[in-house]
């Protein structure tokens, strides 16, 4: 009798573990690219037209692509648009004068089921944004990280920032986030942090559950060793075109957890990562199942870890930059 249960034992720990490991290998694949997801739209003189993105057609005349991953904003997009672009023209007023397109944005449509698009589209005919701005629309939802990862993959800039559609982040924080960037050559990663809010009112008077949930992560990410990043989260994060180039084509995640493989991936490359205080403040609308989400995010947190722990996904060294 014994021995059945040490062999039946033995067995279920057996069919356990390969469970787990084809969970491991086979849950978080990034979805191949669609037909005509390459293609994005712009307005000139008033008429939609489309272009075809080739990945990373690089322009030395273009300091920064600004990444916008969208699902559903047709409301809240136009204020974060209107913030952005009048920075950015501020900011590089000198040079459009120069007749030089020294910014760009992109806008990743995560198969929005609303207007985003035409918001887009009619912001851009208003103000006449054809050289600038840019939408593409994936034809099947990837997520958040999945779309900022598709959006990486086609920028163009010496330097891409990702910014969330609903304007939380203060944009002008962007110099911020420029005077941080690690000098010389291979530049890294500068992340916008809120991690000096956390006894503000802009936190104090969020859910209970909410702010539970937060501090649950927080403690998760601490066991798991990541500890040098106050605020993993922030969707306010510029990379040099180095970083950008060389962690997006290795991003396996493609849900709100993505940020925590990017970081992985930064710190594998030897990439400097700095962590920046901006300004933040709380924006209704949000697209996130707290409960769900958080389940999810504390799994995929879990085989990410995982992943590159035992060597199921390539763990890059420093020396290896493309």
């Amino acid at each position: 009798m014994v021995v059945y249960i040490v062999l039946y034992t033995c067995l279920a720990g057996f069919i356990l573990l390969f469970l787990v490991y084809y969970y491991l290998t086979h849950s978080h694949c990034p979805r191949k690219q669609l037909e005509g997801e390459e293609t994005c739209v712009f307005i000139e003189n008033g008429q939609k037209k489309s272009l075809t993105l080739e990945k990373w057609s690089t322009s030395d005349n273009i300091q920064i692509t600004v990444i916008v991953p969208a699902y559903n904003e047709s409301k809240r997009i136009g204020n974060m648009l209107q913030e952005t672009v009048d920075h950015l023209e501020k900011y590089y007023r000198s040079s459009s004068s120069a007749g030089q397109r020294r910014w760009e944005i992109l806008i990743v449509d995560d198969e929005s089921k609303d207007t985003t698009v035409n918001a887009v589209l009619e912001f851009s005919n208003k103000l006449d944004l054809r050289d600038h701005l840019r939408v593409c629309s994936l034809k099947r939802n990837r997520g958040k990280g999945g779309a900022v990862t598709w959006g990486m993959l086609y920028a163009r800039g010496q330097y891409a920032i990702f910014a969330d559609a609903d304007g939380a982040s203060q944009f002008s924080d962007l110099e911020l986030l420029f005077k941080n960037m690690p000098p010389g050559p291979r530049g890294g990663v500068v992340v916008g942090s809120r991690a000096h809010m956390v006894n503000t009112a802009a936190v104090v008077k969020r859910s209970f559950i909410r702010n539970f949930l937060m501090h649950c992560f927080h403690k998760l990410l601490q066991i798991l060793g990541i500890r040098e990043i106050g605020d993993t989260q922030c969707g306010f994060k510029l990379f040099s075109r180095e970083a950008y180039q060389s962690i997006f084509p290795r991003m396996h995640v493609e849900g709100w957890i993505f940020d925590i493989e990017v970081l992985t991936l930064a710190r594998f490359f030897g990439l400097p990562i700095i962590e920046v205080p901006i300004t933040w403040h709380e924006v209704g609308g949000s697209k996130m199942t707290l409960l769900k989400d958080s389940i999810s995010m504390a799994i995929d947190l879990l085989v990410i870890r995982l992943n590159y722990t035992f060597g199921i996904w390539e763990r890059p060294s420093a020396k290896r930059i493309t």
